[in-house]
């Protein structure tokens, strides 16, 4: 069952048995995204996953683990501390090293996912891989779903969850769906909105606090056949691709194909701060 294709009452499941949940609905909660102050807790901690990338700065033209600083305002206008997460051989063979340390774990955009890690073969438009970076947050990804640590992946960080649970990508959009909606403009978020529908009562649903959300897209692959437990809990208005995957049976499971760090007024990244939040408790106790 391709990840793409649902009914009109469900969406399915990465075995293609139709769920309860789905469909397109009204706004069901303010978007503004708050902080949680709890002041008898320690400030959760969030590690996210950096990009390996040559980059230039000052007289300097060299490989770098890069994050862009809107992830990083994002996670600190809710209330939290980033830590940077350089792909890394040791915690790639032994996650927990940094796990332990972590109240949830985010998955950032970036280079496409190696398709050899799904058993397909390489797309003419798949360019840009980087395999110590995919090997890395396949590792982090799969420990921290095994011990149901807050997770979320953004846009390639929702590609790769899913090639983690056993599924596979589409690897050029535009020759999938016949239009290039999802990257409007290379390299930036200008005209880059388009609206989802998410499914009522979903986890995307209530961390985005509407069931029609506007969001900001860029992106040229996207989720094809489901891994092992994901759902699809969103859809493209425009075409109906996938833009939300989730495990309904864990705390908070969730990959968005958006980019709710470079929209101030998407309440995604403050909800997985509250459920880093609730985890340290949950783990303090």
């Amino acid at each position: 069952m391709r990840a793409e294709r649902r009914n009109a009452a469900g969406f399915y499941s990465g075995r293609g048995a139709p769920c309860s949940l789905g469909g397109a609905g009204k706004s069901i909660n303010s978007k503004s995204p708050a902080v949680d102050t709890v002041p008898w807790m320690r400030t959760p901690i969030i590690g996210i996953c950096a990009a390996l990338e040559p980059a230039r700065w000052g007289v300097w033209d060299q490989a770098a683990v890069l994050l862009p600083h809107s992830y990083v305002r994002a996670v600190q206008r809710a209330g939290a501390v980033t830590v940077m997460l350089p792909p890394d051989p040791a915690v790639a063979a032994d996650p927990d090293v940094v796990l332990d340390l972590l109240d949830a774990l985010l998955l950032a955009g970036g280079a496409d996912v190696d398709p050899t890690l799904y058993g397909a073969v390489r797309a003419a438009e798949t360019i840009h891989t980087v395999p110590e970076r995919d090997e890395f947050e396949l590792a982090l990804t799969r420990r921290a779903l095994e011990r149901d640590i807050p997770f979320l992946g953004i846009c390639r960080g929702m590609q790769l969850m899913n090639v983690a649970q056993g599924g596979t990508l589409i690897q050029h959009v535009p020759s999938h769906v016949g239009h290039g909606e999802h990257l409007r403009v290379p390299g930036s978020f200008d005209d880059a909105e388009h609206p989802v529908h998410l499914a009522p009562g979903s986890t995307a649903a209530t961390a985005a606090g509407e069931q029609h959300h506007a969001t900001l897209s860029h992106h040229h692959q996207a989720v094809d056949r489901l891994g092992d437990e994901l759902v699809v809990s969103g859809w493209a208005d425009i075409d109906e691709l996938p833009e939300a995957i989730e495990i309904p049976d864990k705390r908070f499971a969730l990959g968005v194909q958006w980019h709710p760090e470079a929209d101030e007024t998407s309440p995604i990244i403050a909800r997985l701060v509250r459920e880093a939040r609730e985890y340290a408790l949950a783990r303090a106790a």
